[in-house]
Order: structure tokens, then sequence, then C-alpha cells
């Protein structure tokens, strides 16, 4: 902890930091000036007091397995920010130590790793043991009252404990996030046409690219943004008004899946496990995915509400079920999936039979891709969008025509191997019959919107054919914006109604078959009344 004293006859102060480590108090802070008095001897007896009464706070148990540099962090935040040190103390973090982790049954263990280093393993992971890793390889390290610490948690300091979780994570497109986004020139121009500033000037609408701050509230506040250091810069602690040196970031705060850190790495494990309770509770409810998986482009999370599955969720799981259960049991903690079940959890029968192994890898259990870029295709062999390659050379899962560029896609086999894992999960309710039925109307529904996509996109090709639109930038005139409709609003919202079944009124009007049916009506008398103009 830190506490200001005060020299009132030369008018000077000194901050003075304590380590608790319960049969003794360290003093650690030095005098650049002495103090003398009463008030001092006053001061230091209070602080003395405010340390003892935090020990006991803990209880000797909990205390003796929180590491003296952690305490010493407690120190001082549990004034300053209290609400992130309660947080921390209601999260397993606080009170499992990798330890008694590793004695868990295996079903049972939310730790990968087979073993950490001594002094890691007898204390349970707090402040220091996530934010002092890996000092070496983060550009945000910095002197913190006398420790080395690092300002942002990366997938990469997570991997000290969680390796299997974190390497499923490398490969999925949430850690590739950002790049697939920003260095697939298609994508950055349809980006910067959205988020672009628009001015008008001599009759003329022109467009410069967005600001940082921006895409940091839009398109990167899920994807992730770059967060790089450029320098440091002195602020005041609310610890007393001392001035201390912190690392200058960038383009931060920033929870986006796909981030790219201070050390070199991606991904943001906070995304989805929130500082700094990290809890697989929260991990598990809808309401996490519905941060970024939202109408009109990714529907997910508003389609889940409509469904039967989240209708019994909002009735009767929020209350009922137990989230907190590691393996989560089909019909013991939970009656009805979430997002989590069917794409992430450790997921067995009540009698402790695996369903599906968890997974961090949020792509792993899909055959399909139903967010169409432009059309559905089969699911990407890697994370890394950014190496595909289409027949006409473009960075995209399909041509224009709707041709899969397969060499980059996964096959067959692969596909049916995924579509087993997904209906032995649903089969754990449900029966062979409807488990059939519901499969093979989707499956219509996805080829069905295609065919919606392609009637659009033959259009828009027309239309560039003979010079109605400009082609340079296919995502800026009027037409072109309704095309983008076609496929990203429309046919993507059909669809995921139709992955989720039960969500009719997404399917029908709420940018259903309704939107995607007058949107072609629209482009086709746009397409006549610029015509008529040309001629």
């Amino acid at each position: 902890m830190v506490l200001l004293l005060s020299d009132k006859n030369k008018k000077s102060s000194q901050a003075v930091c304590f380590r608790s480590d319960f049969d003794n108090v360290v003093f650690f802070g030095i005098f650049k000036s002495k103090i003398k008095g009463r008030a001092f001897v006053l001061k230091l007896l209070l602080l003395i007091t405010f340390i003892f009464l935090q020990t006991s706070a803990f209880g000797e148990e909990v205390a003796n397995k929180i590491s003296p540099k952690t305490m010493q962090c407690l120190g001082c935040h549990k004034t300053a920010t209290p609400g992130i040190v309660r947080d921390w103390e209601n999260s397993l973090h606080s009170k499992v130590t990798p330890a008694e982790a590793l004695k868990k049954p295996e079903l049972e263990r939310r730790f990968s790793a087979e073993k950490v280093n001594d002094e890691l393993e007898k204390y349970v992971v707090g402040c220091y043991e996530c934010h002092g890793l890996n000092g070496d390889k983060h550009k945000d390290n910095f002197t913190h009252f006398g420790n080395k610490i690092n300002v942002i948690v990366s997938p990469n300091d997570c991997n000290t404990c969680h390796p299997a979780e974190v390497s499923e994570f490398v490969g999925s497109k949430k850690y590739h996030a950002i790049r697939n986004l920003l260095e697939n020139p298609v994508y950055k121009s349809l980006v910067n046409s959205i988020t672009g500033i628009k001015s008008y000037h001599n009759g003329v609408l022109s467009q410069k690219g967005p600001s940082e701050s921006t895409l940091h509230e839009t398109c990167l506040g899920c994807h992730g943004t770059d967060v790089y250091v450029k320098g440091f810069k002195k602020i005041k602690s609310s610890m007393g008004g001392i001035e201390i040196t912190v690392p200058d970031l960038t383009n931060w705060p920033n929870m986006g899946v796909g981030r790219k850190n201070p050390d070199g790495s991606y991904g943001a494990c906070t995304a989805c496990h929130p500082r700094h309770s990290f809890s697989i509770e929260i991990a598990r409810m809808p309401y996490t995915c519905g941060q970024c998986h939202l109408e009109p482009d990714v529907p997910a999370y508003n389609v889940y509400k409509e469904s039967k599955h989240g209708n019994i969720f909002y009735s009767l799981g929020q209350k009922n079920w137990n989230f907190k259960a590691v393996p989560w049991k089909v019909g013991v903690d939970f009656t009805a999936p979430t997002c989590a079940t069917c794409h992430t959890s450790l997921i067995t029968t009540p009698d402790g039979k695996i369903v599906a192994k968890r997974t961090h890898d949020f792509g792993a259990r899909l055959w399909v891709r139903i967010f169409g870029l432009i059309y559905s295709h089969p699911q990407p062999k890697s994370g890394d969008a950014t190496i595909i390659r289409n027949d006409d050379g473009l960075p995209l899962p399909t041509t224009f025509t709707g041709k899969a560029a397969s060499k980059f896609l996964i096959d067959e086999k692969e596909m049916d191997k995924r579509k087993e894992v997904v209906t032995n999960i649903c089969s754990s309710c449900h029966n062979t019959d409807w488990i059939k039925g519901h499969f093979n109307k989707f499956e219509r529904t996805v080829k069905e919107t295609d065919e919606m996509v392609k009637t659009a996109t033959l259009m828009l090709v027309d239309a560039w054919d003979r010079k109605l639109a400009d082609k340079s930038n296919p995502f800026d005139e009027t037409i072109e914006r309704k095309w983008i409709k076609q496929w990203l609003f429309y046919a993507n919202t059909i669809r995921y109604a139709s992955a989720m079944t039960g969500a009719p009124d997404y399917t029908s009007f709420k940018y259903g078959w309704w939107e995607l049916t007058t949107n072609l009506k629209e482009i086709h008398e746009h397409m006549k009344i610029k015509d008529g103009i040309k001629k």
C-alpha cells in the first residue's frame, strides 16, 4: 500500500510503500528526505493498523496462498480500484493454486498445463502472477512501485497455465480477427467506405479514410485494435496524487477478440472472460456473445432470444442452471443450449460420458460458414483468412458467381466429421428425425439464400458492364450498397435464423425474405432509372 507523508515545515511530501506478509511488515519505500515528529509516527501507526486489518479480511488460510508481490498490489488497489479487486476475490484465480488445480480429475480441470514453475505453483493467480509475466517480451512493461509489470495481459501470458486453450484459440478466425479484416484489401475497402469521413464540394461527394478513433469504436471494437506503446507519460496516482510514469498506449482500452498486443501476440481472452473475474459463468452466457454477434450482419444473439432455446434460457436458465460446473452436464447443469454449448464447452452426459470436447477454436465444430462473403462456403482450413485466394485472384472464399476457393477450405470429409459433433450435442435432447429434419431445412435455406445473392450479384455486374455504376470501388454507390445489404444483412439473417431454428420473424419480415425480395426489386428499379438518365 502507499501512504503520502507530508512535512508541513519543509512543504514536502514523500510516498511510502509497505508490503504485508502477515507475520511481519516490510518497509520497501525510500525516503528522499527525513520526516520527523508526531505526525509521521501517527501516520505510520495508522498505516500498520490498516495493513493488518487488510490481512485479517482475507483469513489466514486464503492469505497464505497469496504471493507477497500480489499482496503489495492489493494493499493499494483495494482502496484505489476496489471493484476489480472484488471481482478477483470472487474468482477461482483467488482461491485455487496451480498445484491444487493439477490434482483435480482430468474432466474437472480448467488448467491444461502439466507443470508451471515452483514459484507460480504455490500461490493463487493474483495481480502479479498475470501482470508480471514475460516482461522481456512486453513493450508495455514498466516499473511500478518497485515491481516490473505489464499493463496488458495477453494470450501469450495466459499460455503459462492454459496452453491447450491458447493453442486452439491461435488457430481460430477470432485470433486473426483484426488481420482478416484490415489486411484483406477488399474488406478494408468496405470498412473505409462505411466509416470514412465524407465531404461535399462543387457537386461532388468525396471520401477520405476513417480516423483511428472511429475504427476503434466501430469495426475494431469487436475485431480488436493495434495496441502499441508510443512512449511513456507521467500521471497522478489516485493514491495521494503521487506522480508515476506509465506506458502511453495507442488504441487503448480495447477488448476486441483479435487485438494486437504490445508483446506481439494477438487476441484478448478478456473478450469473453472479463477482467478480473475471468468467469466461465459469464463466458457461457449468451449476453457475452451478444456484445458483437448482433443484427443486422451477425444476428446470432437476436435470433437466439427469439428461438425456443432462448425462450427456455430466459425463462429458467438464468436462475436455475449451473453455469460454473466443469464438465457441463446435459440435463443436470442445463436443459437447453446457449452459444457456448454448441461452439465451445466441454459437454458430458449425466454419468460423465463426453458428448463434445472443449475447444477455444470457435469454428472447430462448424462445417459451413453461413456468414456469406459473399456466399456461404465450407469453413476455412486456417483461421488466417488473409491467405485465401479465389479463382479470380481475389482474397475471398468464393468468386462472384459462387465458385468456392476449395484449396483453402475444408473438404467434405471434414465437414461431415464436424457435423457429427454438433449432431451428437443435439441428440442429447432431440431424436433422429427431429435433427435430420432441422438440418435438411437448414441446408435448403442456405442454398436458396445463396441463389438470391447470386441474382443480386449478376445484376450488379450487369450494371458495371453497362456503366451504370463504377466498379473501381464496389462499395460506395447506391446500387452497390443495396447489393451489400443482400448478402451481409438479409441472406445472413435468414441463415442464422434457420441454423438456430424457431425465429420465424427473422426469416420472414425482420431482415428476412421480405427484405431479400424487396431489395432485388429496388436494385432492378434503380438500374432502370440510371439507364433512363444515361439515355
